[in-house]
């Protein structure tokens, strides 16, 4: 089966007038550089995007091929949006390989009746088409043939940050493995503020922070992007998304939307990368947030050692907790003009990890409290 859309378009009519030529010659050239991807007939935003030509337009056929159609023992997720499966194409030309051979890819399959995941594939492939940053997932390509809508990205061998943080029976991640982490999400989301105009993430949770081969952090799943204000803007109004938990309360009482809701949001993965607990958790039967559980031990510094992981085994710094404890309080400042910006909180972060030698802490480890 063909593209049913996103083919490179043609120009039909024939002109018998110079200038109607002329037009027609430089349409041709200038989508000879693109691909025209079109929103479904119930959308009523933007009508298109333009996707650059650094992506490769899969067809399903490639993708079958690659993920051995689909079969149950390739898939290596499942969410509301649908599945992801693991597959093989060719490192040079990109076509479909045999499996074990040549690049590994992640292949996600979107749900075909989901309308509102249509407009959140066309926003991925719009923003991951153009961005390029060692803290982001590498997006390799798309299909959309008829009614299915794929995307293809590089493969991340140690799935998400939720799985290690959360999943019973996982080897508990180190201290230095857990700021390194915090590191690179900070440059992910520091780089997406330095735009022009700046993209705000809107969806940082767990989840979403996926892991390379050695560890290393990347952003992924963009469904939910948005451009930030611009001029004397301070914020974007938009319908509420994102994950509860995560999402600021100006931005879920308001739907105004800034910077500083994906800085909110980086604080809440912190506290989890400290406490190795969810940013929600029923805690007999009572639903409770990670922050509001957090705060009360947090009034002073030998609080932290209260809601430290006992999976760490007391092994991590003394002052570096502490540090970062008080850092994810900025990040969740009750009022979002005080909270620090992203690049002040990579500084930050380095600074912890990286402490001039006459500041360093020498108590090395510390016995960790039961949490309570």
């Amino acid at each position: 089966m063909g593209l049913c859309v996103g083919k490179h378009a043609n120009v039909a009519h024939v002109s018998s007038t110079q200038f109607e030529e002329d037009m027609k010659n430089r349409k041709r050239k200038h989508e000879s550089r693109i691909t025209i991807l079109k929103k479904g007939p119930k959308t009523s935003e933007n009508d298109h995007f333009l996707v650059p030509n650094n992506l490769k337009a899969f067809t399903l056929h490639d993708l079958k091929a690659a993920t051995r159609n689909f079969r149950s023992d390739s898939m290596i997720g499942e969410g509301g949006f649908g599945r992801v499966y693991k597959g093989w194409i060719d490192e040079t030309t990109l076509a479909p390989a045999r499996p074990g051979t040549g690049q590994v890819v992640a292949v996600k399959v979107l749900k075909s009746e989901s309308h509102q995941g249509h407009r959140e594939w066309l926003t991925e492939v719009d923003y991951l088409g153009k961005l390029r940053h060692k803290n982001l997932v590498k997006l390799i390509g798309y299909c959309e043939d008829c009614e299915n809508r794929l995307l293809v990205y590089e493969f991340m061998p140690k799935g998400s940050l939720e799985n290690h943080l959360f999943r019973k029976g996982t080897e508990p991640m180190a201290w230095a493995t857990r700021m390194r982490i915090a590191i690179d999400v900070a440059h992910g989301l520091s780089f997406l503020h330095s735009k022009e105009p700046s993209i705000i993430y809107r969806d940082l949770k767990a989840s979403n922070i996926l892991l390379d081969g050695e560890l290393n952090a990347r952003l992924s799943d963009f469904g939910l992007a948005r451009n930030g204000p611009v001029g004397d803007n301070t914020h974007v109004s938009t319908r509420v998304v994102g994950t509860s938990g995560y999402a600021a309360p100006e931005y879920v009482a308001t739907g105004h939307l800034s910077m500083n809701n994906d800085v909110y949001s980086f604080g809440v993965v912190l506290l989890e990368l400290l406490s190795g607990r969810r940013a929600i958790a029923d805690e007999r039967g009572v639903e409770e947030t990670l922050v509001e559980w957090v705060k009360p031990f947090l009034r002073d510094n030998r609080g932290v050692f209260r809601i430290m992981d006992t999976q760490l085994g007391g092994r991590y710094s003394k002052k570096g907790a502490q540090a970062v404890a008080t850092l994810a309080l900025k990040c969740l400042h009750k009022d979002p003009k005080q909270r620090p910006t992203m690049t002040d909180v990579v500084a930050s972060l380095e600074e912890i990890m990286n402490p001039p030698r006459h500041i360093q802490d020498t108590s090395a480890l510390v016995v960790s409290h039961q949490k309570t």
